[in-house]
């Protein structure tokens, strides 16, 4: 039999192309663990769950979209069976056999998996869940059901050992995970087969599921008696959409609980060597989301106010708005030669940084920042380390 089940197989895996068979949320896993690896990852399904597709856009993984046959182990070192079908995942594991492809060990944390059940951004009658007058929880009623419960975990940058002792135990203890693109998606490879990972990314400008859906799905798998994981990458409660989670979760009746996380913010800075303090050069910092520009309507930030205040500025979601952004700092009173730093890619293998200045910002020069991007306004941007 081809399967390997070295924990030394990553080690030879850099570089090397891989194979991941499936779209779905099975198949997040083995993806980010094969990126962990550096692995050349490309993956073969006829549709992708959007953390897939992310990947895809980001240039990370490569996709062909098709379904299987054969002639798609061509070349490969290792092949990972990761789609939602049973007889699939058995006619990939018989061609990697005849074709001498090794097989991506999966995990079999519980001993007798059921079936497996993948889903991507489902829609769920929220009413089913609902008391129609109260909007209480129901106590399983006719079905005997017993009330579950969901757990917000924030995930960290990215990378599976970011994650709180907390977090690790919480998602390898779900009955169901309901993931964002951000989450440290190679951990999802340590769950078995009979995990329901519910993919509900949100590709900036592309596919994403509505938040109202999003809260739907954790209180009906809650009321079906699950232990329900909501994986997010960062903090939940920063930027994270979290808190309108945990209210929709008690005004169901759900038992709802946090489990805090690393927030990006912080730890994408100090991933590439950058304080946001710094005893002597500056004594705060401030936190903000790019995606309201400071000309946009929606704004709430006092920019003028920020721009003055002397603190590090740390720009989340905003990768599209730098350019508006350093320009109302400079008229707030900033140097244009403020060093900017932007972390992308936090926690990854393919992470970089991009370092220049409010001013180049300013004109425009921010081509060769993508998203996901971390920017740092500030004298500390001059620690950056790897740009």
């Amino acid at each position: 039999m081809s399967e390997s089940g070295s924990p030394t197989l990553d080690l030879l895996l850099e570089g090397r192309p891989c194979l991941v068979v499936g779209g779905g949320g099975h198949a997040i896993g083995p993806v980010g663990r094969l990126l962990r690896a550096r692995a050349q990852v490309h993956v073969v399904a006829p549709t992708l769950v959007t953390a897939l597709q992310d990947l895809v856009e980001r240039d990370l993984i490569t996709w062909s979209p098709h379904e299987f046959t054969a002639a798609d182990l061509h070349g490969i070192l290792v092949v990972a069976p990761a789609s939602d079908s049973p007889s699939l995942d058995a006619a990939v594991h018989d061609a990697a056999e005849a074709a001498g492809v090794l097989l991506l060990p999966r995990s079999t944390r519980r001993e007798t998996p059921s079936p497996s059940h993948v889903t991507s951004s489902p829609a769920v009658e929220v009413d089913d869940a609902l008391e129609p007058s109260t909007g209480a929880a129901r106590s399983g009623g006719d079905r005997g059901e017993r009330c579950g419960s969901v757990v917000l975990v924030g995930g960290g940058p990215g990378s599976p050992e970011l994650i709180t002792v907390a977090g690790r135990e919480a998602v390898l203890r779900a009955d169901v995970v309901v993931v964002d693109r951000l989450a440290p998606l190679a951990l999802l490879d340590d769950l078995g087969p009979e995990v329901e990972i519910v993919d509900v990314s949100k590709i900036p400008r592309g596919r994403f599921t509505p938040q109202e859906e999003i809260n739907a799905v954790l209180v009906d798998r809650a009321r079906a008696g699950k232990r329900v994981v909501r994986l997010k990458g960062g903090d939940p409660f920063v930027f994270g959409r979290g808190m309108e989670e945990h209210i929709a979760c008690s005004e169901a009746g759900v038992p709802v609980s946090v489990i805090p996380g690393v927030t990006s913010a912080v730890s994408a800075p100090a991933l590439a060597g950058i304080p946001v303090t710094h005893r002597g050069l500056v004594q705060g910092f401030a936190i903000v989301s790019g995606h309201a520009a400071p000309d946009d309507p929606r704004s709430t930030i006092d920019w003028a106010a920020l721009g003055r205040s002397g603190v590090t500025i740390v720009v989340l979601m905003g990768v599209e708005t730098l350019p508006r952004i350093a320009r109302a700092l400079i008229e707030a009173g900033r140097d244009a030669d403020t060093p900017v730093a932007s972390v992308m890619d936090a926690a990854l293998p393919s992470q970089r940084t991009h370092v220049s200045t409010l001013g180049r910002f300013a004109d425009g020069a921010t081509q060769e920042v993508r998203a996901p991007a971390v920017t740092v306004i500030g004298d500390v941007a001059r620690f950056a380390q790897g740009s």
